[in-house]
């Protein structure tokens, strides 16, 4: 087969635009044979300035270039009798079209094959589909990102990595993506041909299939049945020192033996035999570990070696799934090459993370999705998938849009599970997650499904009595969440378009389909039922749109209370404050709920007498299915009167949150309780023997008293039951952090949008970042001034050749965005609330650190007003015993940003001058980890900063690892 890949960079990116410059590249048995380049003069050569900084192409470059009449002859020989294949297809194809038919020539006819697509689909965990990072991920190089001879020849590279990759996969999964493809729309007619075609080449062939996979009802998988290839169950208890001190000796001694870079480090030290007193004690521990210290391993090793010398196990929960992945993939196997004797570990997340092995089957099967291109592709990326996963899990997936909603309807949950009357139970996903939990000596999971077990009464998680809490900071948050419900427009609207969408389409017909379809008159007499459902959950889906659009219209038509991320609107709802029309969303509540009761009620009398009706195999999945999502549909009537109804007092706050340009459908309805620490108490302190809590940001003005207030600790540490541990961090924060405070810089006169403000913002970041040649992290507490801000600020530093990178702006992608704050040496980058934590960039790529504002929560966000009133009527200071101390841990989180590991230095500026203005300012600064620290003017900034970082050498060398 004959391939021509190309690439074209242009003057724009619309139909009038034009070519500037054409790659192609020629593919012949699996080789390329040939390549073309050549830049293209337009008929109006001035480029855009966003353009030459993309391509780096400019006019000087294009003045002597041959005329597009010139080069589509030497282009058309590549095409002949060949498919085209292009990375973002479309985009290539118009511009080539277009090209054609300007110099006379007829429209390329042959087939047009997208690299996108079939990156997505034969390498289902590319983190992403941006041609310069799939690139770099699969090891292919590209030298000149945005130049159509570099981007050609990356594309010919990775479109060669795609067929290489097929011919490995096995022939069972070749022909399962052949049959998605068949018979397709228009859009995907070429993805059809080139599968169709490709079956037949390898059916073939005679040399065996790829021996990776075993095949299960024609599908290929990487696993067997579970619980038959678990490790001999070993007592490995007689071999375990029974001295704490002796066996950590040894285990530091057997890193520093086969790493070079571990480090002792007093403070893990400390921090492993404090966890091991508290676990053998049977007491609460809340140790705060500065950044540095090596956490994971410092709570890893005692957790392991208590589990295996008492045979119990222990539960460490973590509030990201990143941390959780890190557990599992580098810490973990590092303990397992070097601990004296064997133990299990393993990792168990919510229920819906794992794919249901029934469900997907069915769903392949019938083909039940819409037939679009991205639902299509999906299933072919699981499809290929499930040949390689050992897990199931959904991060192993690349997915966002309609694939996040078609993995919703393959998930595992518990309401449609078959459990052993599955066919496909010795080898779910979830039940070997589960099987391997309650084996394990460590199981690793998060906050969300412990606080899911807390409410499923202890029925999830297998039993335990020793805890360890990493990412603590969030713990109280966490349960605030989890211990309350949310409702989403499309959490009602989507499951009633899985029942009915159209007419034959949904699972009411489906439903009716295997009733007509059966051998028993019983169920063939049932199968009008569900076609008359069809109209209820039409008449119900209208008035949920009804319902949601009301609500919306009250939400805008007074002034919104406060504008969070993105743009969204907060309203706080209480008994005593609604709008007037509010009784008028009650009546169409409660017809919504009487409908909704009503048609639930007969669903399930249905399912009843259909189950007895007929019982075999394959109409017990259906009627399960169909009985899962009426379970939910009863669970969500019930949540929503629960939320607009308000029953809960002064207990729960409730709020609405919306778009102002999305309207119904981007309303989310919400409550939570306004204080989690008595449940906490009673439902987790107390009933476990030791819970141990640990975060690089725990304490306030070193002391804890804030967490275990908020945690319901209190009574704990009064009788000594909880101990209380503030470990430093190992980092030279003295010598290698600088932290100024521009002394007369203005106040922000109130809100979050003050030009005067803005301008001298922008000017003190610009002449800063001119200084530092970028490498800074800008970090704010409202987009909107990130937005106000990044505009003129990039036009400051673009003449200085740096990059301005906007969280929202340049993407909401905040891996992408760090990842090319990383790549360009020269940039800056501007971020919002999810860049106060959680982002790593150590080494050079940081060396200033920028706090704009200090980090208070909006008071007038209704759990902020609801815990403010909740602390009032105990006649506290809801600001210093609330809003201060939650502030203080969001800065120190900020502040963490900047020095990663024992090599970094940096510059912190905060902007904010209330840090050494108010009474309450010396909290921020007394809680840091002992920064020098300097006041000055800000026209004394720049000169300070590049005084300190020349004497360091100018910027941070490449760090070590971080055991």
């Amino acid at each position: 087969m004959k391939y021509a890949v190309l690439d074209v960079e242009t003057t724009g990116f619309q139909p009038s635009d034009e070519i500037i410059q054409i790659g192609l590249v020629l593919i012949e048995a699996g080789v390329i044979r040939s390549r073309f380049t050549s830049l293209v003069k337009p008929s109006r050569v001035e480029l855009p300035e966003a353009i030459k900084r993309l391509t780096g192409i400019d006019e000087s470059m294009l003045e002597g270039a041959p005329e597009l009449e010139e080069v589509i002859p030497q282009v058309l020989p590549f095409l002949h009798d060949a498919a085209l294949v292009a990375h973002n297809a479309a985009f290539d194809l118009g511009f080539l079209q277009r090209a054609l038919d300007r110099c006379g020539y007829s429209p390329f006819s042959g087939r047009v094959l997208d690299t996108m697509d079939f990156l997505r689909i034969l390498f289902p965990g590319l983190p992403s589909l941006e041609l310069s990072t799939a690139a770099a991920t699969l090891g292919v190089a590209h030298e000149r990102a945005h130049r159509a001879d570099s981007d050609a020849l990356a594309t010919a590279h990775l479109w060669l990595m795609c067929l290489e990759k097929l011919d490995r996969l096995p022939l069972i999964t070749v022909q399962r993506l052949a049959h998605l493809f068949d018979q397709p729309p228009a859009y995907l007619e070429d993805l059809s041909w080139f599968f169709r075609e490709y079956r037949f080449e390898r059916e073939r062939k005679v040399a065996e299939d790829p021996d990776q996979a075993r095949y299960y009802r024609q599908f290929a998988l990487r696993v067997g049945d579970w619980g038959r290839e678990e490790e001999s169950g070993e007592d490995a208890a007689q071999d375990v020192d029974p001295v704490f001190a002796s066996f950590y000796s040894d285990i530091v001694n057997r890193l520093k033996a086969g790493y070079d870079a571990y480090e002792t480090r007093e403070a893990q030290e400390r921090m492993a035999y404090r966890i091991a007193e508290a676990l053998e004690e049977g007491k609460h521990l809340m140790v705060e570990a500065g950044t540095g210290t090596g956490k994971s391993l410092g709570y890893l090793i005692p957790a392991i070696y208590y589990s295996v010398l008492h045979g119990e196990p222990v539960v460490v929960s973590t509030h990201t799934i990143n941390l959780q992945e890190q557990l599992r993939t580098r810490d973990l196997p590092l303990l397992e090459r070097i601990f004296p004797f064997p133990f299990r570990a393993s990792v168990l997340k919510g229920r819906g993370h794992y794919l249901c092995l029934r469900k997907f089957e069915q769903k392949i099967n019938m083909k039940d999705w819409e037939p679009s291109r991205e639902e299509s592709v999906f299933a072919a990326q699981m499809v290929v998938w499930l040949s390689e996963t050992v897990t199931g899990e959904d991060e192993e997936l690349s997915m966002s849009g309609k694939s996040a909603d078609f993995w919703h309807t393959v998930a595992s949950d518990a309401d449609s599970c078959l459990n052993r009357a599955c066919p496909w139970f010795r080898k779910c996903f979830y039940h070997r997650a589960r099987h391997r939990a309650g084996e394990a000596n460590v199981i690793i999971t998060n906050h969300s499904l412990l606080f899911t077990d807390i409410k499923a009464e202890h029925r999830l998680l297998p039993a335990y009595r020793h805890l360890v809490v990493d990412e603590a900071h969030q713990f109280e948050e966490a349960a605030s969440r989890h211990l309350g419900s949310t409702v989403s427009y499309f959490s009602l609207s989507q499951p009633l378009q899985r029942l009915y969408r159209d007419a034959g389409n949904g699972l009411l017909a489906f439903v009716s389909m295997r009733c007509e379809q059966a051998d028993n008159e019983k169920l063939k007499d049932m199968a009008s039922a569900p076609v008359e459902w069809q109209a209820p959950v039409t008449d119900i889906k209208a008035q949920w749109d009804e319902l949601t659009d009301a609500v919306w219209q009250l939400m805008f038509g007074r002034k919104g209370k406060g504008e969070p991320e993105g743009g969204a609107a907060t309203v706080r709802i209480t008994p005593d404050s609604v709008p007037k029309q509010w009784e008028s969303v009650l009546v169409m509540e409660d017809n919504l709920y009487v409908q909704l009761s009503n048609l639930v009620r007969k669903m399930e009398k249905w399912i009843s007498a259909a189950r007895e009706a007929d019982e075999r195999q394959e109409l017990q999945d259906v009627w399960t299915d169909f009985g899962g999502l009426v379970k939910s549909l009863g669970q969500l009537k019930e949540d929503i009167r629960a939320i607009l109804r308000m029953p809960g007092g002064e207990e729960q706050v409730y709020w609405l949150e919306a778009h102002p340009q999305y309207k119904g459908k981007s309303l989310h309805l919400c409550r939570v309780p306004v204080d989690v620490s008595g449940v906490l108490k009673e439902e987790l302190f107390g009933k476990k023997d030791s819970v141990v809590l640990t975060s690089a940001t725990l304490s306030v003005n070193r002391t804890f008293d804030y967490a275990t207030a908020q945690l319901g600790l209190t009574d704990h540490l009064e009788s000594g039951r909880l101990i209380t541990e503030q470990l430093p961090s190992p980092f030279n924060y003295r010598d290698n952090v600088l932290m100024c405070i521009p002394r007369d810089f203005p106040r922000l006169a109130g809100g979050d949008s003050d030009p005067h403000y803005n301008s001298r913002l922008v000017d003190s970041l610009a002449r800063v970042a001119a200084a530092t040649k970028g490498r800074m992290l800008v970090l704010f507490t409202s987009y909107r001034m990130l937005r106000e801000v990044y505009y003129p600020l990039r036009d400051r530093l673009a003449p200085e050749g740096i990059r301005v990178l906007g969280q929202g702006l340049d993407s909401g992608n905040r891996s992408k965005l760090t990842r090319w704050f990383r790549e360009m040496p020269a940039s800056v980058l501007l971020g919002t609330s999810s860049f106060w934590e959680g982002v790593d960039i150590p080494g050079e790529s940081l060396s200033c650190l920028a706090i704009v504002r200090l980090p208070f929560q909006p008071p007038n966000h209704p759990l902020v007003e609801a815990r403010t009133e909740y602390l009032k009527r105990q006649n506290k200071n809801a600001f210093m015993e609330y809003s201060v101390p939650q502030a203080v841990i969001r800065f120190k989180q900020g502040f963490g940003r900047l020095v990663r590991s024992s090599l970094d230095y940096g510059v912190v500026i905060v902007y904010d001058t209330r840090v050494i203005e108010t009474r309450y300012g010396k909290h921020f600064l007394y809680s840091l980890p002992g920064p020098k620290i300097e006041h000055m003017p800000d026209d004394r900034l720049v000169e300070r900063i590049r005084e300190w970082l020349e004497e360091r050498g100018g910027s941070p060398r490449e760090s070590a690892e971080n055991f």
